[in-house]
């Protein structure tokens, strides 16, 4: 991965991870990492524990952020979700997978939350 890359998708995480704290967010992880994979933000929203993939794009050209995230992503953070579920003990508190998708087009940083993105797949 080029150095450019690495710090866009790094300012993509910054900013989304300001725009879930200004929304009452609270951060549990960033970069999470284990030995199945690793999910860009773990955080609160109340009493749910949400998994957050970061899309980060500067140009439309290859499609949206969210379009992205396929069936092997989206089974990779539910095991990886599993496992950080399992560690804390909280296999019983609400979950879900939601996609920040970052778009640094034209100078313009925005942000779009999509809650519930997906649900669990391969468990």
């Amino acid at each position: 991965m080029t150095r450019e890359r690495k710090n866009k998708g790094a300012r993509g995480e910054e900013r989304a991870a300001e725009f879930l704290r200004d929304r009452g967010y609270r951060i549990l992880e960033r970069n999470y990492r284990c030995p199945l994979g690793e999910i860009d933000l773990i955080a609160r929203d109340g009493g749910t524990v949400v998994f957050v993939e970061v899309k980060t794009r500067s140009t439309e050209r290859f499609g949206s952020p969210q379009a992205s995230i396929g069936a092997r992503k989206q089974r990779r953070m539910t095991a990886v979700a599993l496992y950080y579920l399992k560690g804390k003990n909280w296999l019983t508190a609400p979950a879900r997978f939601d996609v920040a998708a970052v778009s640094l087009v034209e100078g313009k940083e925005t942000v779009t939350l999509y809650r519930n993105a997906f649900d669990a797949a391969g468990v």
